[in-house]
């Protein structure tokens, strides 16, 4: 099939995109990598009277160095973030996930700000940003603000993002103390979606207390969750004395996840429970716990 007829639109700044889509409304979508979003209008699932390409948009592009932690153009591309340095270091959690997102001609293409925009419920980036608390950047021909990830994601495929407004960039603090980061995902195939995973990053004292615990999981429900249960039960015990297995299976009372043609949802329940704990074993040996929780 092909798309509904669009009018193309391609600015060349910022300015020019939110004047757009102040202009259209509704009417108007963003153009990022369009690994989402193409399929969508070619099967005529969804259908814009006005595209406004971002790709000739170079203030939307980039990886920096911001105030101990790092900031994420949209339109940065997923290979981009896989190898840079900066992210390797300062958020070892994104750079741990985005290997998982499809295949390598996909991450050539897609852009971290894209995926975070559609918010599917199964995609990597969510799960990471919310985790980490991260921040969006948005902008709009009236000015710009920041929401903070636990804000951001609504509902399955919405975000806080208007329809006249523009997500510009993406915040992220670094953990400075010590601290294990782990990512893992249940699939079919390499490459298709995940039927559950889960982000995970645990911060210890040099006495090997845990007080910092965050856990993302994507897949078992409408939209990314994190696992309050499974941080709580982290943040009461040592690095040592800590048994991810056990501690893993508290995620199922987080979870709410659905019956579809994937999977049903008993099956992500148990399997990303299961999944939590084996994620967090990987970042707690990196503290020094046993792999096995002893």
């Amino acid at each position: 099939m092909k798309p509904a007829p669009f009018e193309y639109h391609a600015p060349e700044s910022v300015a020019d995109v939110v004047g757009l889509l102040a202009e259209y409304g509704d009417d108007a979508k963003p153009l990022a990598g369009g690994q989402s979003l193409v399929p969508l209008l070619a099967m005529r699932l969804t259908r814009f009277e006005h595209l406004v390409d971002l790709n000739r948009v170079d203030e939307l592009f980039g990886v920096t160095a911001d105030n101990g932690g790092v900031r994420i153009g949209a339109m940065t591309r997923q290979a981009a973030v896989e190898t840079d340095a900066t992210v390797a270091d300062r958020v070892p959690l994104l750079h741990l996930a985005t290997p998982h997102i499809g295949h390598f001609q996909i991450r050539n293409r897609g852009t971290i700000g894209g995926s975070v925009a559609h918010a599917d419920p199964a995609s990597e980036y969510p799960a990471v940003m919310l985790a980490l608390d991260g921040t969006a950047e948005i902008t709009s021909a009236s000015g710009s603000r920041e929401v903070p990830a636990a804000e951001f994601f609504q509902s399955t495929f919405t975000t806080a993002v208007e329809p006249h407004e523009l997500l510009v960039g993406l915040r992220f603090s670094a953990w400075d103390q010590p601290a294990g980061f782990a990512f893992g995902e249940i699939a079919r195939r390499s490459g298709d979606f995940a039927l559950a995973g889960a982000a995970v990053a645990i911060g210890a004292d040099d006495q090997g207390r845990i007080n910092r615990a965050a856990v993302g999981m994507l897949g078992v429900g409408a939209v990314p969750l994190r696992a309050p249960s499974v941080e709580a039960a982290l943040l009461a015990t040592t690095v040592a004395d800590a048994y991810p297995e056990e501690i893993g299976r508290l995620a199922a009372d987080d979870m709410d996840p659905i019956d579809d043609v994937h999977a049903g949802a008993r099956y992500r329940r148990q399997a990303g429970s299961t999944l939590v704990g084996r994620v967090l074993a990987d970042a707690l040996s990196q503290l020094g716990g046993e792999a096995d929780g002893g």
